[in-house]
C-alpha cells in the first residue's frame, strides 16, 4: 500500500532518536505486529524501511502510525526524510515477516531490544499485553542512560505489574548516572526472564546482539524455533 500522509508531530526520544507520527487521515492501515514499512520525504525515490512502533490495535484507535527513527548530531535521519511537523512523507508497506503470531501457542513471551531495536518490539509488547493470561518479559540495552527509548512508558508497565523489566548499559557512566545493570546482556540477567523452555522469543538490535542472544537462550533451554531474530541499526 502506497501512501502520501503528513506528519503530526515529532517528539524526542533520545538524544539519537525521534518519535514521528504520521496522520492516516481515516485510511485503514492493517498490518502485523514487528512490521515495518518504507519511508521517504514524499516525491523523493530514496526510502528507509522503519519497523512500526505502535500495535495494530493503537493504530486503529488514533489513526496515526508512530515510528521512532534514529537521527545524526544534527538530529537528522538523512536527506530521504527532513523532519517536519506537516511535511508529507510517502508510505509504503506494511513489510517484513519478524512478526508476533496471530495465535500464539505459548503464554510466555521475551523480547530482547538493543537500541533502537525497541521499536519493532514494543509493538509486539504492547499488542501482547492484549492476549489473556501471559508473562512478558523485556531485556533492554543501550548504550547510555539517556538511550533507552520508551523508558518511561516501560518502567510504568513495570509498576503496575504487567512486564518484568530489566535494562543494561554497555558503556562507562559515573555511579551517579546509572544504579542498575552495566555491561553487555549476560546468561544471569535473562535467565530470570526466561520461565520455561517454551517462553517464545524476540531479538532486535545491532548484529553482535542478534548473534549472541539466540545461543543464552539455547543455554537456558528454549529451543531453536522459539527464537525470533531481527538485525536492526
Amino acid at each position: 500500500m502506497l501512501l502520501t500522509r503528513p506528519v503530526l508531530d515529532i517528539g524526542v526520544a533520545t538524544p539519537r532518536a525521534r518519535i514521528i507520527h504520521v496522520d492516516l487521515q481515516g485510511t485503514p492501515f492493517p498490518f502485523r505486529p514487528g512490521q515495518a514499512i518504507w519511508l521517504g520525504a514524499h516525491g523523493r525515490d530514496l526510502r528507509k524501511p522503519y519497523s512500526i512502533a505502535s500495535s495494530p490495535e493503537d493504530v486503529a484507535q488514533t489513526g496515526r502510525l508512530e515510528l521512532l527513527v534514529g537521527v545524526d548530531g544534527d538530529g537528522e535521519p538523512g536527506a530521504h526524510l527532513p523532519l517536519r511537523a506537516g511535511g508529507l512523507v510517502d508510505i509504503d508497506g506494511p513489510v517484513g515477516r519478524f512478526t508476533f503470531p496471530e495465535s500464539p501457542e505459548e503464554s510466555r513471551f521475551l523480547f530482547i531490544a538493543g537500541g533502537t531495536g525497541i521499536s519493532p518490539l514494543r509493538s509486539m509488547l504492547r499488542h501482547s499485553l492484549l492476549v489473556p493470561h501471559v508473562a512478558i518479559g523485556l531485556m533492554y540495552s543501550a548504550r547510555l542512560p539517556e538511550e533507552f527509548a520508551y523508558a518511561e512508558e516501560l518502567r510504568a508497565m513495570t509498576d503496575a505489574g504487567t512486564i518484568e523489566l530489566r535494562m543494561t548499559v554497555t558503556r562507562d557512566v559515573g555511579p551517579g548516572d546509572w544504579t542498575g545493570t552495566r555491561g553487555r546482556i549476560t546468561r544471569d540477567e535473562l535467565e530470570p526472564l526466561v520461565h520455561d523452555g517454551q517462553t517464545l522469543c524476540f531479538i532486535c538490535g545491532p548484529p553482535a546482539l542478534v548473534e549472541e542472544m539466540p545461543k543464552v537462550l539455547l543455554s537456558l533451554g528454549v529451543a531453536r524455533e522459539r527464537v525470533r531474530v531481527e538485525e536492526w541499526g
